[in-house]
């Protein structure tokens, strides 16, 4: 906790990345300690939403992890089989807000087979005894885990420490915190029975030995599963394509050959699944703000690992072991030394193992074990695990950290089987089993297989193979190789941040509570330098800085250096340091930095420079406030002056628009009067539709109140005559509508009898027809009807219209003849050749 405190306080005053390295023996308490520093960040860092939702889901992602990652060795009860580094990103304020994890070498071949007294991973035991019997069978699974080849190897399938049904249901809710949707877990949980009903197919021999399946009960459980075709399904595991130019050929495998298939497809889905669970966890951590943010790693990886029998995996996890051996002795051992000398401080060296002799040994191009291992998975010919050691053995023959029985002394010889060698690493020696090492190294899978998982409707599966290039007829990268290269960029990207250690110790074989082996504890305290790494703190000094970042925090401590420094900084730093009354034997001045001795020689400087931020705070805030209250009247003075402007010119402003609004708009009228008789266009449309709209607004108001109203219709400008027109008629229509069925029935009778009356007159009377009058009749006369005279004395008025009157005396009311000529100035009754009245137009109102 107060390592993990440490290191995030450092990051915020700093503003630069961190990580936490964790190592130790398995089962020494790794896992452990990288949950209780994310506990401890999820607890202790400023809650808020985001940050709240990021902690679950980092604090989650441990138990589906550790599901899927972690397993019952000899040594530990929950083993992480994979390594794992996990980025916890910190915004500038101190918050979480993401995170990102990187998976390292799964122990793929536990799918398949575990030692005695070692267990699978977790997840297939939890599945088989939490699932529900729902699910089961669905999956087609039994509850009996003694019902699965894969699970029962080691003979130690139920573990009284172990409750795998309570770690099921953490496991599920786990699920959802990070955001697992019911169809992704549903196709989880398929891809890992499909695993348990892998392990259960068995082969038979046909009468030439080779492989022949029978029962295929369990084999269309894994086809259902995965989503793929039985009958290709079938044919994968008991026959190799061989790709010619012309055809293709199907070669029969032996049983074990088929044996060592189906092994193969079961451990490259069950990994390729642990890399897309891992990617999904990544995904909901990931923080969606691109701003700058710091981060602090924690790496928690494989611990060191010695088994009775020890193996591929065992090799590349010690490997492993060894390098981050090697990156603690490169950051604090040697290079700790090597700052001292290159600053110039008075030192003594102090001797440490340094074992980068053991990682040459394995990693060292064209000479170490991992290049003669790929030498041999790729050589043609009849390459064995035996011919492999021989080559170790003509290669490193001499080296002082590898043996082998050949190689080896008489009593030495006695303590390795053949087909072993020994390496001494750091912690001791190991010897390791070279069978299987090909293999191993090699995870190969046949094209066949990976084209048929590539189809598979499970979603999980087709994502994972999706990515395989199957067209890509290279041979792949071998396991070793790319973990040595993960390795590599891992170191990179460890070195490029600060370090801290925690070292976890074993305190005894039996993985019980309360008991410590002193023999066991000395011996992991030597191994793991922990003494040098002692002598070398105790030896030199808890403080060094550069002289520019001392000089940058600590000057206000010393009037001289405050509150700029003009000079060389070392000679600011030494004035500051003979200023705060430290002694010649608290400090050391380097080439760049100043080396503090004791802690306590900076606490006491901490604590100084608390209590003068105080003081420097003090007299900012009275200059602050002195001036603040010196310039506040000026201030309102030059406001007021800066308002009354301001509003005046906004009302000039405000006028000079309006001005410019209304010539605008003047201007734009003017032009759309003149364009008035012209075709609509921009110029004129919105003058045309102020008349269209001025002209009904004022016809609302002056509408004919009676049918007989003949003279009151507005005229219309040349631009609405037709809709005028149509709405006179459509006016009249309404008018007559209203005036027809306003007739009283009394009213209405007497117009009938009227009409009976004029059809019985009707061509019976003689002066009938003009009785009648005919307003709908055209009887316009022409110029020539009309008398000379007349017409010499109105023509230049330009005759518009004339046409045949009847004139009624008041008296007798006797019908005369007249003429009714209409000018352009004035209306004329006319008797023949005598004009008998003018009308001027001017004097009708």
């Amino acid at each position: 906790y107060a390592l993990a405190d440490n290191a995030y306080h450092t990051m915020l005053t700093e503003f630069n990345n961190h990580f936490i390295l964790i190592s130790g023996e398995s089962g020494a308490g790794k896992t452990e300690a990288s949950k209780k520093i994310q506990q401890y960040y999820a607890v202790s860092c400023p809650s808020t939403t985001l940050m709240n939702t990021v902690r679950d889901k980092m604090l989650m992602s441990n138990p589906v992890l550790e599901a899927f990652g972690n397993a019952k060795t000899l040594k530990n009860d929950n083993s992480s089989r994979f390594g794992k580094y996990m980025d916890i990103q910190f915004d500038s304020q101190g918050d979480a807000v993401g995170g990102h994890i990187l998976n390292y070498l799964l122990e793929k071949s536990r799918v398949v087979h575990q030692n005695h007294g070692e267990r699978n991973f977790h997840v297939f035991y939890q599945l088989v005894e939490g699932g529900s019997d729902d699910l089961l069978k669905q999956l087609g699974l039994e509850r009996d885990v003694q019902h699965y080849y894969y699970l029962t190897q080691g003979e130690c399938a139920i573990v009284s420490s172990i409750n795998d049904k309570n770690d099921w249901k953490s496991v599920k809710n786990a699920l959802q915190v990070i955001e697992f949707d019911e169809n992704n877990t549903n196709h989880l949980f398929r891809v890992v029975a499909s695993v348990l009903h892998l392990g259960n197919v068995h082969f038979d021999a046909d009468s030439k030995g080779h492989a022949l399946l029978k029962n295929n009960t369990e084999l269309n459980w894994v086809s259902d599963l995965l989503g793929v075709d039985a009958n290709n399904l079938k044919e994968g595991l008991t026959f190799r394509k061989i790709e010619t130019k012309t055809e293709q050929v199907l070669s029969p495998f032996t049983i074990d050959h088929a044996i060592y298939v189906r092994d193969a497809l079961a451990k490259a889905i069950y990994g390729q699944t642990f890399t897309w669970l891992v990617n999904r966890i990544n995904e909901s951590m990931e923080n969606k703000d691109s701003s700058r943010k710091t981060v602090i790693g924690l790496l928690d990886i494989y611990g060191f690992e010695v088994f009775y029998v020890n193996s591929f995996e065992q090799f590349c996890i010690n490997y492993c072991n060894e390098k981050l051996q090697q990156l603690f002795i490169q950051l604090t051992l040697k290079a700790e030394q090597e700052e001292y000398e290159a600053e110039g401080i008075e030192w003594e060296p102090v001797q440490f193992f340094n074992n980068k002799i053991i990682c040459d040994l394995v990693e060292e191009k064209h000479r170490g074990i991992i290049s003669i291992l790929d030498e041999e998975c790729l050589r043609p010919g009849d390459a064995t695990d035996l011919t492999f050691l021989e080559r170790l053995e003509e290669k490193m023959g001499n080296h002082p950290h590898f043996v082998t029985h050949r190689l080896a002394d008489n009593m030495t010889r006695k303590t390795l089987e053949r087909g072993d060698f020994r390496l001494l690493h750091y912690t001791g020696e190991v010897t390791y089993c070279v069978v299987g090492f090909l293999d191993k190294n090699n995870d190969l899978l046949y094209r066949n297989i990976k084209d048929l998982v590539c189809q598979s409707k499970n979603a999980i599966v087709r994502e994972c193979f999706s990515a395989v290039d199957t067209a890509n007829k290279r041979r792949p990268e071998t396991v070793v190789t790319q973990f040595k290269n993960s390795l590599q960029k891992l170191t990179e990207m460890l070195m490029a941040k600060e370090a801290w250690y925690i070292r976890c110790l074993k305190s005894n074989e039996s993985k019980q509570p309360g008991q410590f082996d002193e023999a066991l504890i000395r011996h992991q305290v030597k191994y793991l330098g922990l003494m040098e790494h002692l002598r070398v703190r105790r030896a030199g000094f808890a403080y060094r800085r550069r002289y520019e970042d001392f000089l940058k925090r600590y000057k206000p401590l010393c009037p001289a250096t405050w509150p700029h420094w003009r000079g060389v900084p070392a000679d600011g730093v030494e004035l500051l340091a003979q200023h705060l009354g430290y002694l010649p034997d608290e400090y050391k001045m380097g080439r760049t930095k100043i080396f503090i001795r004791h802690p306590r020689t900076l606490y006491a400087t901490e604590d100084a420079y608390e209590k003068c931020k105080h003081d420097l705070a003090t007299k900012l805030q009275a200059k602050y406030k002195g001036y603040k209250v010196k310039g506040e009247f000026r201030k309102q003075k030059e406001a007021a002056t800066k308002i009354e402007t301001c509003w005046r010119g906004a009302q000039a402003r405000k006028e000079k628009e309006k001005r410019a609004w209304a010539v605008k708009v003047i201007k734009k009228f003017i032009k759309a009067y003149i364009n008035r008789g012209e075709a609509k266009s921009t110029d004129n449309s919105e003058y045309l539709a102020f008349v269209r709209q001025s002209y009904l607004n004022r016809l609302k108001n002056n509408l004919p109140k009676t049918v007989l109203d003949k003279t009151t219709w507005l005229t219309p400008p040349a631009v609405v005559n037709e809709a005028s027109e149509i709405l006179r008629k459509l006016h009249y229509r309404l008018m007559v509508r209203r005036y027809v069925r306003g007739i009283p029935p009394q009213r209405k009778a007497q117009l009938q009898m009227k009409v009976v009356t004029s059809s019985i007159f009707k061509g019976k009377k003689e002066n009938y027809p003009q009785s009648i009058p005919q307003p709908f009749l055209d009887t316009r006369i022409s110029e020539q009807e009309i008398n000379i005279q007349v017409l010499s004395m109105i023509r230049n008025e330009q005759i518009k219209y004339s046409v045949p009157v009847i004139k009624y005396d008041r008296n007798g009311f006797k019908p005369r003849q007249r003429q009714l000529i209409l000018t352009k100035n004035a209306a004329y009754v006319v008797e023949e050749a005598k004009v008998k009245q003018r009308v001027s137009y001017t004097s009708l109102k």
